[in-house]
């Protein structure tokens, strides 16, 4: 999740189980330790400019549950023997900062990036995917609660804000996974009917919501895409074809980043000829055309291809103008066919070429 949410979480639940008396320094320790694990990036961008390394190292080490509930352990010993607040209440506080940094991977956990909860186990990254890495409706009343129990200090209003902040924001995620299941329903019956009941598949929110999904399945020649509102969709889920280079994509699958790839994203790529070079596309994160994580891994030499350097590649895209048609998406079915049987794109990809260049 965004950092800022991070950082209200870690400051509800340490403020929620310290005492009463320590309440605002609580928030202020729980908010640093909600944030601490994104820290990581620092010493990742300092041992290695590959950014696929980057990308698979975020969210490892530092988000391992063994190995954060170690730094909690240390942190609280070192702060008890102090004196201070720890050492006044050190059961209290050894819970308050266990909860403040173990919450941070599991939340992150919900979001589709990939989160390494159990590293250095060899264990792909757990991804949930039912909200999207910036959610409102999960993180405000989180704020409401921490502004609550800033102004009111020891009084029992403030425990109360907080119980109610993380209770709600807990059923928010609670219905996230409700509505995930149900769109997972829906595409699991329209891929079966077009016989791609086994393909590899995931689901995940569009922007800011819960009431959007987006499904990806991949084919034999690359992979299907389609949306599903909660609110207005209700017949047939509708999918969109697209290519993929997948003859190029096998032929450099032994290459180390695209193996590092394969294992982080589970497969979910898109591989394209551009400029002479392969470019792999993460599907996870993005709408076709466009995708946040994009690496060129080879280039061609002759029939055959050229491991080269990783290089993580930005060109111009629509996301941020496709933000109106996403919340008009949300409310109404497609036009021709109010039982969504007609196929609709939320991306400008009409006009694209046979490997899905714009």
């Amino acid at each position: 999740m965004d950092s800022f949410t991070q950082i209200v979480l870690g400051a509800a639940v340490a403020a929620a189980i310290a005492p009463p008396g320590h309440r605002r320094a609580a928030l202020l320790a729980g908010a640093a330790l909600g944030t601490l694990p994104d820290l990581d990036v620092l010493p990742i961008n300092l041992i290695t400019d590959d950014p696929v390394a980057r990308m698979t190292w975020h969210r490892s080490f530092s988000h391992s549950l063994l190995v954060l509930a170690f730094v909690a352990w240390a942190l609280w010993a070192w702060f008890r023997s102090r004196g201070g607040r720890v050492a006044q209440s050190p059961t209290r506080w050894f819970w308050a900062i266990q909860a403040a940094l173990l919450t941070h991977p599991l939340l992150d956990a919900f979001t589709v990036y990939g989160t390494q909860l159990l590293w250095p186990l060899p264990m792909q990254p757990v991804m949930w995917s039912s909200v999207f890495i910036i959610d409102p409706l999960y993180t405000v009343w989180l704020l409401i609660a921490c502004v609550v129990a800033w102004l009111a200090r020891e009084k029992r209003i403030a425990q109360r804000a907080l119980v109610i902040g993380l209770t709600l924001s807990s059923l928010y995620l609670g219905a996230s996974l409700l509505a995930k299941q149900q769109v997972d329903r829906a595409a699991e019956q329209a891929l079966a009917a077009r016989g791609l009941e086994d393909a590899p598949r995931f689901s995940v929110p569009m922007p800011f919501n819960v009431l959007l999904w987006r499904v990806v399945a991949m084919t034999p020649q690359g992979f299907v895409e389609g949306e599903r509102s909660l609110v207005a969709d209700r017949g047939p889920m509708q999918f969109r074809d697209y290519p993929s280079d997948l003859d190029a994509l096998s032929q450099v699958s032994d290459f180390p980043a695209v193996r590092r790839l394969t294992w982080f994203n589970r497969g979910f790529m898109k591989a394209q000829v551009r400029d002479d070079r392969l470019v792999v596309s993460d599907l996870r994160m993005g709408a076709e055309p466009d995708y946040s994580f994009r690496f060129a891994v080879a280039r061609r030499d002759g029939a055959l291809w050229r491991e080269i350097p990783p290089e993580q590649l930005q060109w111009p895209w629509q996301a941020g103008r496709r933000l109106g048609a996403m919340w008009h998406r949300i409310w109404k079915t497609p036009e021709g066919d109010v039982d969504g049987a007609k196929a609709h794109a939320l991306t400008p990809g009409s006009s694209t070429d046979a490997n899905g260049v714009p």
